[in-house]
């Protein structure tokens, strides 16, 4: 029989994550208490460190390509809306 894959809330992700940050207790002691395999514990580490460069950065150093995506999605957003409105400017007509 298949064992079922366990799925990990993000607020225990970072639990996880913030305790091995403190360094208190070693890799190995931090994923026995958890029941969890330290890799999964320093991969949990690594995207968090990661990603947290993205979260602290002003607005002015943001990069252009992040700019660009936003910008794309406001685009396309103003199209929907755009063929919403003339849909139903039909509709009343």
């Amino acid at each position: 029989m298949k064992k079922k894959r366990r799925r990990f809330s993000t607020e225990f992700k970072l639990k996880v994550v913030l305790e091995s940050l403190k360094e208190r207790q070693s890799m190995s002691e931090l994923a026995q208490k958890h029941n969890l395999h330290p890799n999964q514990i320093s991969k949990w580490k690594s995207d968090f460190l990661e990603n947290a460069l993205d979260h602290m950065r002003l607005p002015s150093e943001r990069s252009n390509q992040d700019l660009d995506r936003e910008m794309e999605k406001l685009f396309e957003k103003i199209g929907r809306l755009q063929v919403e409105n003339d849909f139903l400017k039909k509709r009343l007509i």
